[in-house]
């Protein structure tokens, strides 16, 4: 594929959103051609299911339930919106993607990391992106900030207890060990313009 596929991660209130759209000004200043998604979403059918995933009145969903929901999603939008933007040569932001899956799912709704990989395998098929960046802030700083913030969407996961989160956060610094080559480190407990410098060193790199 032609162009570049590069996924943000990290805890509920990490700062994901408003990092990768200051790293999209600056690659479209670049000149890069950039298109920015996220998941579960980015298309119709992806964002309708995102919909019934992150619904606060569905709390009675069962975890196995959920992980292929993601997974559905996800295939959906890769084919019908991420591998064309590779294809055409952009360059894909995307705000999550499997490792979202391998670390809610598997390790800390406890339906296995290898479960929830084989899943989404099917899924993505060879799809992984060229760059993760995990976006690294406490769960109990990002939580702060997702009820601290005016009028932000509050969904289903956000609702979860302190220890989910605690589990999600843990997750990922396991995927960092496991993944060291696709999965890199930035620390997002500074200043938006220091996290997007972070994130913007780490891509040219790859670019």
């Amino acid at each position: 594929m032609k162009g570049k596929f590069i996924s943000f991660e990290g805890t509920e209130g990490s700062g994901k959103t408003s990092v990768i759209q200051e790293v999209r000004r600056y690659l479209e200043a670049k000149g890069y051609n950039v298109m920015v998604t996220r998941e579960p979403g980015g298309i119709l059918i992806s964002e309708k299911i995102r919909s019934i995933i992150l619904d606060v009145n569905h709390t009675e969903m069962d975890a196995r339930t959920e992980a292929l929901l993601f997974a559905a999603s996800r295939r959906q939008h890769l084919i019908e919106k991420v591998r064309p933007a590779l294809e055409a040569g952009t360059v894909v932001l995307c705000d999550r993607f499997v490792d979202s899956s391998l670390v809610y799912q598997g390790l800390a709704r406890g339906l296995g990391f290898d479960e929830v990989y084989q899943i989404n395998k099917f899924a993505i098929e060879d799809t992984l992106p060229d760059l993760t960046l995990f976006v690294d802030v406490r769960p109990e700083v990002g939580l702060k900030r997702v009820f601290d913030t005016p009028n932000r969407e509050i969904n289903r996961l956000d609702l979860e207890k302190l220890n989910f989160h605690q589990k999600i956060y843990e997750g990922y610094l396991f995927l960092l060990q496991k993944f060291p080559k696709r999965i890199k480190k930035i620390n997002g407990e500074t200043s938006i313009d220091e996290v997007a410098s972070e994130a913007i060193s780490e891509i040219e790199r790859i670019l």
